[in-house]
């Protein structure tokens, strides 16, 4: 027997349930793909878009950082932005550092967004393929109690197989999409914590620089 023919009779022989959870796991792989294809763009963007900011960012020409981060679609171009502005009237470290943690506090969850459905995705799939093996377990001793004595055996024994594929395939699903999502959870916290270290590599060099110029301006 082909792994085609086994994965057709598999199906066949799984009954109604199995669909349910073919669906689930569908809707989960989408998302999953979703987010990694979305989170590699954003690290990959923040990090060039820093790389370039960052030399213009430490020649004091907040003007050209400002253009380049507000053409920007990288978060980090956000962050940028909402500090650069605050910088135009005076203030306090905290308060520059209070309006980039504005910009944070719009894109974490851009970031984070429909990451916890593969989890929950997980759990469902896994109570589907338990639903599917008692209805299966249910038909078998149904059936069972309808036959010969003599096949009884046989025929509870092939159904009792039969009902266990939902859940082999609902427990097959469930575990790579335990470890989907604590990948995505890893990498989106990798790129938050890039985030934040650029905020706080950009107050310190905006800092340095501002402190520069009064001094140089106090002369």
């Amino acid at each position: 027997m082909s792994v085609v023919d086994f994965a057709v009779k598999f199906f066949q022989d799984s009954g109604v349930a199995i669909y349910f959870s073919i669906a689930i796991m569908a809707v989960g792989l989408a998302i999953a793909i979703e987010r990694f294809v979305f989170l590699r763009k954003a690290r990959s963007d923040n990090r060039k878009l820093w790389a370039t900011m960052l030399p213009v960012l430490q020649g004091g020409r907040f003007k050209e950082v400002h253009n380049i981060a507000s053409g920007s679609e990288a978060a980090i171009g956000k962050i940028v932005v909402n500090g650069l502005e605050r910088m135009q009237s005076p203030g306090r470290r905290e308060d520059f550092d209070a309006a980039m943690e504005e910009g944070m506090m719009e894109i974490v969850p851009r970031l984070e967004k429909r990451t916890h459905y593969i989890a929950t995705l997980a759990n469902v799939i896994t109570l589907v393929g338990l639903l599917g093996t008692i209805i299966g377990l249910i038909k078998g001793f149904t059936a069972v109690a309808a036959v010969n004595p003599a096949e009884k055996a046989e025929l509870l024994s092939a159904s009792i197989s039969i009902a266990m594929n939902n859940t082999a395939f609902a427990l097959s699903v469930a575990i790579p999409f335990l470890l989907i999502h604590s990948f995505l959870q890893a990498r989106t916290t990798e790129i938050v914590d890039g985030l934040e270290a650029a905020k706080i590599s950009f107050l310190n060099v905006t800092g340095r620089i501002r402190a520069e110029q009064q001094a140089a301006s106090g002369r």
